[in-house]
């Protein structure tokens, strides 16, 4: 499939993949929509704990390095790991803008060790953070009572619907704890429904830049 790298509205780049006319991150704007959707509706529930988050979607490595940058904010002290089949290439991460746009160039270390990082083996970023990138389907997931927090970014309903339903969602509700939570930036009926259908409670937040409604469910 042919990909490019684009820049979105808030100035920070994503991949756009050309034959399905669909982004990594919100055209509106990258970051901004990783900020709002993850971070102030997910991450800032949290405080002064030890947290497990399970990436669906782990891509770029965004939703992973503001983690980081705002896990020493919250002083969190983050076991991260990040689900991906087909991995962003060595190329397309030295074109992403991330460390420029977020001013965080005391982070670009870490952030290409996250990249870096062997698949399949915990790897310490920093002493708050340890992330495990696994290459894997996500219907492949069994995970049980692990996460306090899940990150849902796979690519839209419209081009893989097959990530939306509630066989994958009840591997979601299994892999959180009790009381664990998770963010998508998608608020499509069916969405909300085969979620409800496993047991989540779930509410509509209003959404990023560009989307009217997001979807924040947890496990009771």
């Amino acid at each position: 499939m042919q990909r490019k790298i684009i820049t979105t509205a808030d100035g920070s780049k994503t991949i756009h993949i050309v034959d399905w006319n669909e982004q990594y991150h919100s055209k509106h704007g990258a970051i901004q929509e990783a900020y709002h959707v993850f971070i102030k509706h997910g991450l800032a529930l949290f405080e002064n704990e030890k947290l497990g988050i399970l990436e669906i979607g782990f891509g770029t490595g965004l939703n992973a390095l503001i983690t980081l940058l705002e896990a020493q904010k919250l002083a969190l002290e983050i076991q991260y790991t990040g689900i991906e089949k087909f991995p962003v290439s060595t190329e397309e991460v030295g074109q992403l803008n991330y460390i420029t746009e977020l001013r965080a160039s005391n982070y670009e270390q870490q952030f290409l060790k996250m990249h870096h990082s062997e698949w399949g083996q915990s790897t310490s970023i920093s002493n708050q953070f340890t992330i495990l990138k696994r290459q894997m389907d996500f219907l492949e997931i069994t995970d049980e009572n692990v996460f306090n927090l899940i990150y849902f970014d796979a690519f839209g309903a419209r081009v893989q619907p097959e990530l939306w339903t509630e066989a994958i969602f009840e591997k979601m509700f299994n892999a959180l704890m009790r009381n664990g939570v998770l963010v998508t930036y998608s608020a499509k009926g069916s969405v909300r429904r085969a979620m409800q259908a496993v047991g989540f409670e779930v509410e509509r937040l209003p959404g990023p830049p560009g989307k009217r409604e997001m979807l924040r469910a947890v496990k009771k």
